[in-house]
């Protein structure tokens, strides 16, 4: 006979069968995301974002190259995000869209093509042609890296918000905040922007209530996949 549990979302390594007064009981361990705090973690992002800057510098290089010959605008894009706990930081990356992106968006609204409380149009007019070759493999979020090498953001984590979004988080949902954001993580392997809102929730908030190094390390293997294959990726 085999008993099933009315628990979801939960890791397995979180669930342990204990007897209590000869009973067999379901007991679920604490959420782990404060353990991702720790200093390995942080090490890890460390060393791992150094190593990664020095094997890509070329590529930023090229990439930066061709931005400024597109049409001459500025190479990064600065934008205000919301990073653990709630602290705002500076989110870098390679601009892949006209220089008045932000200024046109409003006029954009009406067709925007998720739900919730996310912006993205498959064919936004506001990209431009480099931006559109970069976005496809996630080269536009290289100078991340920089803001994993500062403490800011994490290898591995939730996608980092913009705080218009987190203002209209439900409760529950700011559990995002409670590790760092990430450059990857459960949204980015598994279908990225073709996700609705409430998947990327849902996935988002399995990883930081589970949340392990084996994980970190599964997530940014599955990582390379995605790049190479880069299915909802606009």
């Amino acid at each position: 006979m085999i008993v099933v549990p009315a628990l979801t979302d939960i890791a397995a390594e979180r669930l342990h069968v204990r007897p209590v007064a000869g009973m067999p009981l379901v007991h679920v361990e604490a959420p782990t995301a404060q353990r991702s705090a720790r200093w390995f973690k942080r090490a890890f992002d460390l060393v791992g974002s150094i190593f990664l800057i020095v094997v890509f510098s070329p590529v930023m290089l090229l990439v930066a190259a061709s931005i400024k010959l597109c049409d001459a605008g500025p190479v990064l894009f600065r934008q205000v995000r919301v990073g653990i706990k709630g602290e705002l930081f500076s989110c870098f990356k390679f601009r892949s869209m006209c220089v008045d992106a932000e200024a046109r968006r409003v006029g954009l609204a009406s067709h925007n093509d998720t739900d919730g409380v996310l912006f993205k149009m498959k064919s936004d007019p506001r990209v431009t042609t480099v931006g559109a070759h970069i976005r496809r493999f996630s080269l536009d979020e290289l100078p991340q890296l920089f803001n994993v090498l500062r403490g800011e953001m994490s290898l591995v984590g939730p996608r980092p918000a913009l705080p218009a979004e987190v203002s209209r988080y439900e409760h529950h949902v700011l559990r995002r905040l409670d590790v760092r954001p990430g450059m990857t993580g459960l949204w980015q392997v598994s279908g990225r922007s073709d996700l609705s809102w409430s998947d990327t929730v849902r996935l988002d908030l399995y990883y930081v209530d589970n949340w392990s190094m084996v994980r970190d390390l599964n997530i940014l293997l599955r990582t390379l996949k995605a790049v190479l294959q880069p299915l909802g990726a606009y």
